[in-house]
């Protein structure tokens, strides 16, 4: 039977596995980097890669997220989008070798990533009605580039075994076709490889507003309100802790987002609406030229193990959040304040604890004296003291809603996560570092319990006697004390455990529990090998 010229049929020679598999990949990377760049216009979230990963977040299970913070702490996103990528690369492995005598594999591989892309992009409705343009293009260049690149391989490759009983022809000394078709077919190959690489790159420097220039374009804060000065005494840095005010390049960092949103000042506002007699929008301007106040809060992750550093201090600035809700008017009955994130994450916090005239919740838009850093949730983040951040601390803030518990969700409680999620009392051991001289040792470290306050650290060697530690100034109940303490330890293994008792006089619960549903509990021990 004949064969029409380059339209190999299933008879034809295989092409070589890898081959076969180097044309599914760079259909796939063309694909991807062509959406990449096309998310850039209509948004960084758009992007297929980004949208899926978004989704492997959102329907994985509560222990599976909490394994990949436990595992690799702050880098489990880059972490999932490698294993994302591995995956493809292994999936096209597969379905290369299925491509080896036919299309059809590749082509039904391209159309079923396509469905997923667009089903991740559209069902995120925060990123609008032109974000389906990312997987769109990414589907259309992967369905036009996998074909073409199939056709000259296997045309290179028939070539390739046709002419191989004509190989003792000595008589041969032009060009054959088949070096023309092979030339093609890796100039092709190298062809796509750089124009994707072009249009990743691309992408990757346009994505989305440039913030930090908005950023750079807000005048200095003057808040009406300022913190006080931090008193002589706040920490105990030179024994091992932490500055009472972290500076924000080292301020934690957790969110669900795969990218972080970037949200220019022009055009944002937010939303007060619900249960209110008087909704408000509001725009950046609006928040800046009310009276501000700068409080120095501790904000902690549910996410903190015990011992663990998800928590951090600074100065916010920003305007007090009970003041806006009272101006809206909350309604009898309204019992959560239900807050939405840019990028569509939402958390709900009791109103009653929002309306206290103490808590000094706040609207920040400030951080250690700047606009808040993108990743801080630029341009205004909720600040509510004593509430693990996941039911109070949302970021890229559009929108408060006066709502019932009945009502609506946040995003963590259809997980498992606790509906309301006061800040437990904890302490750790900071200090000191590497080996020890037996003896006389100052150990020191960080108690907290914010909107309570600490009155008193413990510690000891071993199950020797509690003995109290020297505790740093108080700058308010709302923000963390340092801790130090002398103890002796002996030559050899010594293992230091503390406590910290707040200012109801409860101690902190000795039991371990893990960090779900609404915070760990447990006493910190370090082990020192003392010389």
């Amino acid at each position: 039977m004949d064969t029409a010229p380059g339209r190999p049929d299933d008879a034809g020679p295989c092409l070589p596995l890898g081959t076969a598999v180097l044309v599914v990949v760079l259909a796939l990377f063309a694909a991807l980097t062509a959406g990449h760049l096309v998310a850039a216009l209509v948004g960084p979230g758009a992007s297929p890669l980004v949208a899926v990963g978004n989704s492997v977040i959102d329907l994985s299970p509560s222990w599976l997220v909490e394994f990949g913070k436990d595992v690799f702490g702050t880098k489990n996103k880059l972490v999932l989008l490698l294993g994302i990528g591995l995956a493809l690369v292994l999936i096209a492995v597969a379905v290369g070798a299925a491509s080896r005598r036919r299309a059809a594999p590749g082509v039904g591989l391209i159309i079923v990533l396509g469905a997923v892309g667009l089903a991740a992009v559209v069902t995120r409705p925060e990123l609008g009605q032109l974000a389906a343009a990312a997987p769109i293009a990414s589907f259309l260049v992967g369905i036009a580039v996998f074909p073409w690149l199939h056709r000259l391989a296997r045309e290179t490759h028939a070539g390739e075994v046709g002419g191989a009983g004509e190989a003792g022809n000595a008589g041969k000394a032009h060009a054959s076709p088949t070096d023309a078709s092979r030339r093609r077919f890796l100039g092709s190959s190298l062809g796509v490889a750089a124009g994707a690489g072009v249009a990743g790159l691309t992408g990757q420097a346009f994505a989305g507003p440039d913030i930090q220039a908005s950023r750079a374009d807000i005048a200095p804060f003057n808040p009406a309100t300022k913190a006080p000065p931090l008193p002589t005494g706040a920490d105990f840095a030179a024994n091992g802790t932490p500055t009472l005010i972290t500076p924000n390049r080292d301020f934690y960092t957790i969110h669900t987002a795969l990218v972080v949103p970037r949200v220019p000042v022009d055009g944002w506002t937010l939303r007060i609406h619900g249960m209110v007699d008087r909704p408000l929008t509001l725009t950046y301007d609006d928040l800046r030229q009310r009276p501000l106040v700068e409080r120095t809060l501790t904000l902690a992750c549910v996410s903190n193990p015990v011992g663990g550093t998800l928590i951090s201090t600074a100065n916010f600035i920003g305007v007090d959040l009970r003041d806006l809700l009272r101006e809206a008017g909350v309604k009898p009955g309204a019992e959560q304040l239900y807050s939405t994130s840019h990028d569509g994450f939402t958390a709900g916090t009791p109103v009653d604890v929002v309306m206290e005239p103490d808590r000094r919740a706040m609207l920040a838009l400030g951080m250690n004296g700047e606009p808040l850093p993108v990743s801080h949730g630029f341009p205004v983040r909720m600040v509510v003291p004593g509430l693990y951040g996941f039911v109070s601390a949302t970021k890229w803030l559009v929108d408060l809603e006066l709502t019932t518990w009945r009502a609506k969700q946040g995003y963590w409680q259809p997980r498992g996560w606790a509906r309301e999620a006061p800040v437990k009392t904890q302490s750790r051991i900071d200090g000191p570092l590497g080996d020890i001289q037996a003896g006389d040792v100052v150990v020191a470290g960080t108690a907290w319990a914010p909107h309570v306050g600490i009155v008193a650290v413990e510690a000891r060697v071993g199950d020797g006697p509690w003995q109290q530690a020297e505790l740093s100034t108080e700058v308010s109940v709302d923000t963390w004390r340092m801790w130090r303490a002398t103890v002796r330890m002996s030559p050899g293994e010594n293992t230091v455990t503390c406590r910290a008792i707040d200012r109801t006089g409860a101690t902190q619960p000795e039991v371990a529990t893990p960090v779900a549903p609404d915070g760990a509990t447990g006493w910190h021990s370090v082990p020192f090998t003392a010389r």
